[in-house]
């Protein structure tokens, strides 16, 4: 069945790529889901058949992520990442050699490991040395997430749509790309990168870093003591008056070496009782004549002085938290993770009202008393809050080295052509564990099924694209309003693969705009390896949208950013980095006409 020259197969396809994009970009489904979804429908329609369906699961590309991932486990563990961050920064004397200092190095790193664990890795450094050179860290940290995803394109292993993008090429036409194919390209988008942040540095925000606020906790906890003769002994909690006083919360009580954290409505107040709240001081040294509370020794809260039995730690609020537009008071997520809410930090400034009758944003910094002993990295924490202090620094030693000489061993091999990236990526894997760099369950829990399921969704759609007619058509489309000019064509391709990054994953967009872009090529009668050499660096340069970018995500509340902040500088980089690309394609590969 043929209708506006497309089959019904082709719209199928078009009405389940756009509902999937209008998913990920209003509902917090999980992308993994939302893209087994599509899957489901593709194959449930007849669109394609089994093999087909989760062809995707067999791909060599996704297989290659997967495995670097326990290649990366074994580096993290046995402290090298850790161990170049502490040595690449020394103390620049301005703000052009802090940027080049970071934006280097980080992109170095990006280029052979996760853009993620490298952000993740710089941010808690960035912010200790941006307070030593003077520097706010929000002039810093945007430009941290910009290097990652700049150096993630210098090669094929550095980004996954390298590797989506150069595995379907090799499906097509049986050639394999070298691992150093974006280089060169690369090197220069990066080049050019920074020196258009150093030159639009003003566009950056200046802004006092989200815990600033923090500093000081006894500035807004206080401690009271109940004294033997108080009439509230005896009394519950909530028959006293004292579960949520006005600008205030009670956060905790010390029943002599007992603390009692959270505090249930029904616990008895006993002489010598010691209370801890939280909020608006004044109100609560109002309860010392209401109720006749007298002041304790000492505050207990302070930032270098943490309880033996609870200790003070700062998170902010991911952006597809549950708890976002809520109050802390309407959630149990103290109670199911033995925290209490202290206190809520917006744009580096405290907000001076009751921690838990603050509705929280995404990105708001909050300072939790915490359980010495949480652990942090649960899937349930990770995906409500971001702990600043989330990242362990392991013990430096030979294990270190081996790693290191695995990880170069590994991009050796395969640059050389000794042998296929895959291979290369199992024994490495296979050393890391052999060596015990990294244990089994380390390696387990560092490859991230939700990814996985991401970029084979993202090449199953790709197929579907490309099987139903749809990737010709477009490519037709745009020949027909482009013209035949293989740069304006080009240009055109890669100006909306920009656009489209900023809102859904990068790897999705390598996936569907590779047919879109293969097409166009051939169809121009030009061999279409550097046309997708230029697309995978603009499948890479989202820079205008937090959301654009997982690493945009992970400096976004530490940054005390705005979501306008990032438009502000990422819209002209947009521009500046996709010219930067199409002049540099052109030179380094001249477009060649087909035999």
């Amino acid at each position: 069945m043929i209708w506006e020259g497309l089959s019904i197969h082709a719209w199928i396809t078009i009405a389940t790529v756009l509902t999937m994009f209008t998913v990920l970009l209003f509902t917090k489904l999980r992308s993994d889901i939302v893209f087994l979804g599509a899957i489901a429908i593709l194959f449930l329609t007849g669109v394609l058949d089994a093999n087909e369906a989760f062809s995707g699961f067999s791909n060599t590309s996704v297989i290659v992520i997967g495995v670097l991932f326990v290649v990366v486990a074994g580096l993290m563990h046995t402290g090298v990442l850790q161990w170049i961050v502490k040595h690449l920064l020394g103390q620049p004397k301005s703000y052009s050699g802090a940027v080049t200092r970071l934006m280097l190095p980080v992109a170095a790193l990006s280029s052979f490991l996760s853009n993620t664990t490298v952000v993740a890795l710089f941010v808690g450094i960035v912010k200790m040395w941006s307070k030593k050179l003077g520097i706010s860290p929000s002039k810093l940290l945007i430009p941290l997430s910009y290097a990652s995803g700049m150096g993630g394109v210098c090669t094929l292993i550095g980004t996954p749509p390298n590797l989506i993008i150069s595995g379907l090429y090799a499906d097509q036409t049986g050639t394999t790309m070298n691992i150093f194919a974006t280089t060169i390209p690369g090197l220069f988008c990066l080049g050019v990168g920074v020196l258009s942040i150093i030159a639009m540095r003003r566009l950056l925000p200046d802004r006092e870093a989200p815990e600033a606020a923090f500093e000081d906790a006894s500035e807004y906890t206080a401690e009271l003591l109940v004294p033997s003769d108080n009439p509230n002994i005896g009394k519950r909690i909530i028959d006293a008056g004292l579960k949520d006083i006005h600008g205030g919360h009670l956060i905790e009580i010390i029943h002599f070496d007992e603390v009692i954290s959270p505090v249930p409505d029904d616990e008895p107040i006993m002489g010598g009782d010691r209370l801890v709240f939280a909020g608006e001081i004044d109100n609560i040294l109002d309860l010392k004549k209401s109720h006749g509370f007298v002041n304790a020794d000492h505050p207990v809260f302070t930032k270098s002085e943490e309880s033996k039995h609870r200790q003070l730690r700062t998170a902010y609020v991911a952006l597809n938290s549950d708890l976002i537009h809520k109050c802390i008071s309407d959630t149990t997520f103290e109670k199911d993770n033995n925290m209490t809410l202290v206190a809520v930090a917006r744009y580096g400034k405290r907000i001076e009202k009751s921690p838990h009758e603050v509705k929280l944003h995404a990105g708001d910094t909050l300072l939790l008393e915490c359980p010495p002993k949480l652990n942090i990295n649960t899937e349930r924490l990770k995906s409500q809050l971001y702990f600043y202090d989330s990242e362990q620094v392991p013990n430096i030693g030979p294990q270190t080295l081996i790693s290191t000489a695995i990880m170069i061993a590994m991009v050796a091999l395969s640059a050389l052509n000794v042998m296929p990236l895959l291979p290369c990526a199992f024994l490495a894997a296979f050393a890391m564990l052999i060596f015990r760099c990294c244990s089994p369950e380390q390696a387990m829990k560092a490859i991230n099924w939700e990814v996985l399921m991401v970029f084979a969704g993202s090449v199953v759609l790709g197929l579907a694209i490309q099987k139903t007619g749809i990737a010709e058509r477009l490519a037709y489309g745009i020949l027909d309003v482009c013209g035949t000019n293989p740069i304006v064509v080009m240009t055109a391709i890669c100006f909306v693969a920009t656009f489209i990054t900023e809102f859904i994953s990068n790897t999705a967009a390598g996936a569907m705009f590779f047919p879109i872009m293969y097409h166009a090529a051939i169809q121009l009668g030009y061999e279409p390896y550097p046309f997708l050499i230029a697309l995978m660096i603009s499948v890479s340069s989202s820079f205008a949208t937090p959301i654009g970018s997982p690493t945009h995500m992970l400096v976004y509340a530490p940054g005390g950013y705005r979501f306008s902040d990032y438009m502000r500088i990422g819209l002209p980089m947009n521009i500046i980095i996709l010219a930067a690309n199409i002049f540099i394609i052109n030179v380094v590969y001249p477009l060649t006409p087909l035999n």
